[in-house]
């Protein structure tokens, strides 16, 4: 069964089929036989019983093999798969249903279907312009299905895909083709041509071969009949002259040819390009069809060279013919679409190996700038714009679309300026662009980053160190679309794809560079500026914590092993802290997940759990394990048990030259020589030009001195005369001339940049040999240029410019780049500088769990500055005054279930409706003088078992306790206690203020009532002496007036108090507290609670008071407390409230 599926993969055979296939005859003797019946057909003897085994010896399988069986199941299998293929067979008839999207022709499966075309489509676009075109033509002839992408390569599918495609099953439905069946005219088929109409791109091309590659895989004889197979070509550039003249081209030499012929004459002419179907009207369409024999072009069979040639291209045998195909390819090769016939061999070496060197280059890197076309137009794109301040992704990825005609879809554009900014542990080694925002992490090895619009990017400040400012004019720059866009390559002063490697698939080849250190490159770049020889580079990944190491060396390249990092905590704890370079968190969690919960249900699970301790930038798994099973991880390598290694090899890295030709390297130091003297080449290019610039800047402040101090010594006279005479002088003078940039002789092209369209022709010759714009750097200088600062400051500038010019002389192309190499490791060491600072911030607040070493004492001071917090909440000091802080208010819960707001509450609420100054009741006032210790309760009263944040207004009561332990402030658990801090100022000046009865305050007094300081109104009336009996009947007088409907107001804007939760003889609060905490209802038993009721909105009368009670039960108080006003107050108070 290996043999046969080794030789056809797509067989898919079974056992059980092979056994049909072959009778096996087997001499053996067997230790008392059971059989099935008495004719003794089948042993039912199990194997293990045989007393004896039956071993085959590969020589003898070698000759069943070559016995033919093999062919036969093959044979067999073949005909299997076409039997089911033709399930899916058309047929010819006249109308075919069931097929979204199809525009049938009237005529197809006809009496004229051998007339018919059927035009295929790239897209629901080209679908439209087609339905355009064939209302000039007519329907009875012409049918159209729209392509959903590209179609399947069929040649290497599998059986199950090719069965499964159902744009393959409609094709065949469509036309009535009939699985391998021998066509020699297009008779029994619904439509007699097949036309192909797609974009005048590389894809385009692409899906024209593999259709193409389609119908020669299956009905090669239908390629052999005349014109069945027709193309469609629509223009790629239009040139439009203003008197109305239009000039298509159909290719881009054909273009380039005219545009030479024009001689700099573009005057009048625009362009406009046409890269798809999409770009032409509906009324362009028309035209297109109206003239549909120029436009359409026939395939035609010539020979065996053609169908070796479509092989070739799509088949995976044909490798090295294909890498020989692609190597041989020269620049400049085009099909010429101007001829009628095409043959097949000519579209596959002229048209469609275009698409397939597109291909390779957007998959493999240059050498020179380790970048990929799309990288490199999104560098040109923030070098051009100088992208310093951020942006979103989302609308960088547009201005990138527009000035580097960039041809593909915008979110592939997104995903690529995203791998640029990425920075975790196995992506770059130094990222171009900065991640601002969520850029993704090793968790998911960059899937899990934000959509494009949600995040920001610009340039990284190091990446100008690496690609010098100084080298842009010496690039050589592409042309697209009648727009300068980015260069053939860019050349850093480090090979960048040796810094952050380099791994991607193409037509024929695939590549994959690791990453490497850049110190370890700029050292060897020092080494070969010294003609020394090189050090062996090891690859290197920024972040990694594991080992790589040299396991073995080929002639293609070495191979390293990449191991994570664990220990074995004990006898059935490993804890693993490092994974391998590009294995993923998630990943290697989901394996974790299979060892404990293993698929097969017959295995036993390996681990009994895991505990994960992970972050987004470092690793920490905690795996537990029987000892038995530990054991055996011993035994066998926890490495290799727990996949903690991998190998990468450098024996394919295969890189575009500068010259643009594919190459392979055997070792990142022969990457490094190569990539050696093209950038020596361009520092001795870039000396010459910087020379030359900074020659003629300073020949040109020179005459701007010379021209400044004529002027002010009255040798040039300005003022008052003729703009020639003026240029004549200056000419006489021997002032150099320095002309403006003549304007382009490029003609405008329709949707690009055209900066020089607003410019006027300055080269017009006004003269005596005199160009208008000759001296306009002098004649357009600001007359503030005339003062004596100015002058100075030009003199200075033209001696800088000298010195300047003076050292690039002295300096040499080594010189230059290590000056470059030095900024570069300078900036470098800045930023290693700063990412070490923000690690070392991550570590001092990352948590200790996990049994990672860090410093991570604040985790440690906030745990017991909690625990310090929860003793001051259960037990007070006694003597102290205590801050009790609770955030929620309690649900105080009446008899008769009142839910309404406490006084204290809607008096808040009318103050904030109102925007009436309402004065704020100071509980300090109502401090008692019973003798014993006090405890200031301040903040809203919590919700029963409840503590934490809670919104408004803070509550302030004063506590008297009679016990000397203070144990009356640890039983109710509902309130949150913390000593006062840092008060020892505020407490000496309360100590020294006297209350309204000529008491000293308390601390916690003073503390909880920072206005009687500033002298704050709320100071009571002195009133009599009043027993704690008279004092609690006012308290109950009260309760009773709020609940008595006669006292209501008739806007209900005053509900009923509730009792308050202190008092001895309230409801259900107390009554939970008491259940709680029995002694606690003991002994606090003197407690007050101020009310206030809020009045509503009416004149404000004068010398309002602030009403107080105190209640006291200490029989020993010789000096009672002020109260500010009487019974009748309070009454009048009340009655006022409910108006």
């Amino acid at each position: 069964m290996g043999i046969v599926n080794k030789k056809n993969k797509n067989a898919g055979v079974k056992a059980f089929q092979i056994k049909n296939h072959m009778w096996v005859f087997v001499n053996s003797l067997i230790d008392n036989p059971a059989f099935d019946s008495q004719t003794k057909e089948t042993l039912t003897t199990r194997p293990s019983s045989f007393g004896s085994k039956c071993e085959l010896s590969q020589e003898f399988m070698k000759k069943v093999a070559k016995c033919g069986v093999v062919e036969s199941i093959l044979s067999w299998a073949d005909f299997k798969q076409s039997k089911e293929l033709k399930k899916n067979d058309g047929t010819k008839r006249q109308r075919v249903t069931g097929i979204t999207k199809l525009d049938d022709a009237n005529d197809a499966g006809g009496r004229y279907s051998e007339d018919c075309t059927l035009i295929l489509t790239e897209g629901d676009s080209a679908k439209a312009l087609a339905m355009s075109g064939i209302s000039v033509v007519g329907r009875n002839r012409y049918g159209v299905f729209p392509l959903r992408g590209k179609l399947l390569n069929v040649r290497e599918a599998s059986h199950k895909q090719i069965m499964e495609n159902q744009e393959i099953n409609h094709i065949k439905q469509i036309l009535g083709l009939q699985h391998g069946k021998e066509y020699t005219n297009a008779k029994s088929l619904r439509y007699g041509h097949l036309m192909i109409m797609t974009d005048q791109d590389h894809d385009g091309s692409h899906i024209k071969g593999l259709l193409i590659n389609f119908i020669h895989s299956f009905w090669p004889s239908l390629l052999k009949i005349p014109s069945f197979l027709l193309e469609f070509i629509t223009p790629i550039v239009k040139a439009t002259h203003k008197n109305g003249k239009v000039l298509s081209f159909y290719t881009m030499p054909e273009y380039e040819a005219w545009k030479e012929s024009l001689d700099g004459r573009t005057t009048g002419w625009s362009i406009k390009y046409y890269k798809g179907l999409g770009t032409s009207t509906a009324k362009e369409g028309k035209e297109y069809f109206r003239d549909i024999e120029k436009n359409k072009k026939d395939f035609a069979w010539e020979g065996d060279e053609d169908g070796d040639a479509i092989e070739m291209a799509f088949s995976k045998k044909k490798i090295d013919a294909r890498k020989n195909w692609l190597r041989n390819f020269e620049p400049g090769t085009y099909l010429d679409q101007s001829v009628k016939i095409i043959k097949y061999s000519d579209f596959v070496n002229k048209e469609l190996i275009l698409f397939s060197m597109a291909d390779l280059s957007r998959s493999i890197p240059s050498m020179v700038d380790g970048l990929k076309p799309g990288q490199r137009k999104i560098l040109f794109c923030s070098f051009k714009r100088n992208f310093v301040t951020q942006a979103k992704v989302a609308q960088f990825s547009g201005y990138v679309s527009e000035h580097s005609a960039y041809h593909h879809g915008e979110q592939s554009l997104v995903s690529t300026i995203i791998g640029m900014a990425q920075n975790y542990v196995g992506s770059n080694n130094i990222n171009l662009l900065s991640p601002l925002g969520q850029f993704g992490t090793r968790t998911q090895g960059g899937k899990d980053h934000a959509s494009g619009r949600y995040i920001f990017t610009c340039l990284s400040p190091i990446t100008r160190f690496l690609f010098p400012k100084d080298d842009d004019i010496l690039l050589d720059y592409l042309k697209e679309d009648g727009q300068q866009i980015e260069p053939t390559w860019y050349c850093p002063i480090l090979p960048m794809v040796l810094v952050n490697g380099s791994e991607g698939i193409g037509t024929g080849w695939s590549t994959f560079v690791p990453n490497y250190n850049p110190r370890d490159i700029v050292a060897n770049i020092r080494r070969l500026l010294n003609e020394e020889a090189l050090e062996p580079m090891d690859p290197w990944y920024k972040g990694f914590q594991g080992t790589i190491e040299s396991t073995g060396s080929k002639e293609s390249g070495k191979s390293y092993t990449i191991s994570g990092v664990y220990e074995q905590v004990d006898d059935t704890t490993i804890r693993i802290t490092e994974l391998p370079v590009r294995k993923w968190t998630q990943d290697y969690k989901d394996f974790l997940e299979s060892m404990m919960n293993p698929t097969d249900r017959s295995k036993e699970p390996f681990i009994r759990d895991y505990r994960e301790h992970n972050t987004d930038t470092r690793v920490n798994f905690e795996v537990q394990l029987s000892e038995e099973n530990m054991a055996i991880s011993l035994a066998e390598g926890i490495p290799k048990k727990f996949k903690l290694t991998t190998i990468i090899s450098t024996s394919n890295m295969h890189l575009f030259d500068a010259g643009g030709h594919i190459r392979k390297f055997e070792s990142p130091e022969e990457i490094l020589e190569a990539f050696f003297s093209i950038r020596l080449e361009l520092y001795v290019r870039r000396k010459e030009i910087q020379l030359q610039n900074l020659e003629l800047e300073l020949l040109k402040l020179d005459n701007k001195v010379r021209f400044v101090l004529g002027v002010v010594r009255g040798e040039i006279i300005v003022n008052n005369r003729k703009r020639l005479e003026l240029m004549m002088e200056l000419k006489q003078k021997g002032f150099t001339p320095f002309p403006k940039k003549s304007k382009t002789t490029e003609p405008v092209v329709a949707g690009a940049e055209n900066p020089d369209a607003d410019e006027s022709n300055e080269s017009e010759d006004v003269g005596m040999g005199v160009r208008a714009g000759d001296y306009e750097y002098l004649l357009s200088m600001p007359i503030g240029t005339l003062t004596l600062e100015k002058v100075q400051s030009l003199c200075g500038e033209r001696d800088k410019l000298e010195a300047d010019v003076e050292d690039l002389k002295r300096a040499t192309p080594k010189s230059l780049w290590l000056k470059d190499l030095e900024a570069f490791l300078k900036q470098l060491d800045a930023q290693e500088l700063e990412e070490a600072k923000e690690e070392e911030y991550e570590m001092q607040y990352a948590s200790k769990e996990g049994g990672k070493p860090g410093k991570r004492a604040p985790a440690k001071k906030a745990a017991a500055k909690a625990g310090a917090n929860g003793t001051a909440q259960h037990k007070a000091p006694p003597k102290k005054a205590v801050t009790v802080k609770a955030t929620a208010p309690v649900n105080v819960e009446s008899d008769d279930e009142d839910l309404g707001l406490s006084l204290r509450e809607r008096l808040a609420a009318y103050s904030k409706s109102t925007g009436a100054h309402v004065p704020e009741v100071e509980d300090s006032e109502k401090s008692f003088a019973d003798g014993g210790d006090q405890v200031l309760l301040k903040g809203k009263l919590s919700k029963p078992g409840k503590t934490g944040g809670g919104g408004g207004r803070g509550r302030k009561m004063v506590v008297e306790s009679d016990s000397e332990t203070g144990s009356d402030s640890d039983d109710n658990s509902d309130w949150e206690t913390e000593k006062p801090k840092k008060e020892t100022k505020a407490v000496s000046r309360a100590s020294n203020k006297l209350n309204p009865a000529g008491k000293k305050l308390t601390a916690a007094t003073a503390h909880a009532n920072p206005e009687d300081e500033s002298g704050a109104p709320g100071a009571g009336k002195k009133r009599g002496k009043s027993s704690k009996a008279q004092a609690q009947k006012r308290v109950e007088h009260l309760a009773m007036e709020e609940s008595s409907p006669a006292q209501k107001s008739p806007a209900q804007k005053v509900r009923r108090m509730r009792p308050s939760p202190f008092h001895k003889k309230s409801g259900s609060i107390t009554a939970k507290l008491a259940a709680e905490e029995p002694q606690h209802q003991a002994d606090n038993e003197d407690v007050i609670e101020e009310v206030v009721v809020p009045a509503p909105r009416r004149p404000k009368r004068a010398n309002r008071t602030v009403v107080q009670y105190v209640i006291s039960d200490d029989d020993d108080e010789d000096e009672d407390e002020e109260v500010a006003g009487e019974s009748d107050e309070f009454s009048d108070f009340e009655a006022d409230d409910s108006e």
